[in-house]
């Protein structure tokens, strides 16, 4: 699909073809997006719906992986954003504003704030002020969210093992590198942007 000016427009003759086969490039799928895309079609044929079973894709399977993983996170009472947070501190091997969390995170500073505290009243982290500046905090790992996160990382990478091994270690190679591909290309459009 192309727009101007905010309008849709009609498919090519190969994006048509294309997004008649409800299946992109290559055999027939029968996953859930597959499902969503041919009902799209029966309601705008004229669109070409292939954008969705790329991101579709990607937003689904990001949810299951998502659900899977956070098993070992749920037994240890943690949420996935705030093992994220003591997971920065972990590799980083320093300590870090919460500005600096919020980067390495991709979350926003009030959402850092917010789980900080909860961390902090848990006793995974600490933080300490500025000598310069109070208004500039330095947050580390405890001994205790350290201990923490070094538990929790094999299981997380057992079950992301498991999860793709449904792939063939050449499809997993094969995936890695296109969405480093895509990561890599959309990180510097969002950067250009940004600028």
């Amino acid at each position: 699909m192309t727009a101007t000016n905010g309008a849709a427009t009609p498919t090519s003759d190969a994006a048509g073809a294309r997004a008649g086969a409800g299946t992109g490039p290559g055999t027939a799928r029968n996953d859930t997006v597959a499902a969503v895309v041919r009902q799209w079609q029966a309601v705008h044929p004229e669109l070409d719906t292939w954008p969705m079973e790329v991101i579709g894709r990607i937003n689904r399977c990001a949810a299951l992986l998502q659900q899977a993983e956070d098993a070992p996170l749920r037994r240890a009472g943690l949420s996935r954003p705030e093992f994220d947070l003591l997971g920065a501190l972990r590799r980083t091997g320093h300590e870090l504003t919460p500005g600096e969390l919020a980067r390495e995170t991709f979350s926003s500073g009030a959402a850092v704030t917010k789980r900080l505290k909860q961390l902090t009243e848990r006793g995974l982290v600490e933080r300490r002020g500025d000598t310069r500046d109070r208004r500039v905090a330095h947050v580390r790992l405890t001994d205790a969210g350290r201990d923490l996160v070094d538990g929790i990382l094999p299981e997380q990478l057992a079950y992301e093992t498991a999860v793709l091994s449904v792939l063939d270690q050449e499809g997993q190679d094969g995936l890695s590198g296109l969405l480093a591909e895509l990561l890599s290309r959309l990180e510097g459009r969002m950067n250009a942007l940004r600028t």
